[in-house]
């Protein structure tokens, strides 16, 4: 049974499996920005770190997507039965987040 969490920003990550597959993304791309400054140190061919950079920032985008549509399912079935003014609310900040997002995106 998940519980959603509200934290001061909106909702939290409160389902075990998301969670682990977000942090397990991150320590993939961890490893992947380690490796980067590797290829630097060691004065890989810029074409070939370009290429690491862009894996990298593949994957990162990839957990944004991952933690925006656990944000989503959770904000909205957690508001449903909320007056309408939380509701909108709600929205409002899932959409700001979407919005700083897709801007980064």
């Amino acid at each position: 049974m998940a519980i959603i969490k509200n934290t001061v920003g909106g909702y939290g990550m409160a389902k075990e499996p998301e969670k682990r597959d977000v942090i397990t993304r991150l320590k993939r791309v961890e490893g992947q920005i380690r490796g980067l400054q590797r290829m630097v140190e060691e004065g890989v061919p810029c074409s070939d770190i370009l290429t690491q950079v862009s894996a990298a920032t593949a994957a990162i985008k990839r957990v944004g997507m991952v933690i925006l549509q656990a944000y989503m399912e959770e904000c909205l079935s957690k508001t449903q039965k909320e007056p309408i003014s939380k509701r909108q609310e709600a929205l409002k900040s899932f959409q700001e987040a979407v919005s700083r997002y897709i801007d980064w995106a």
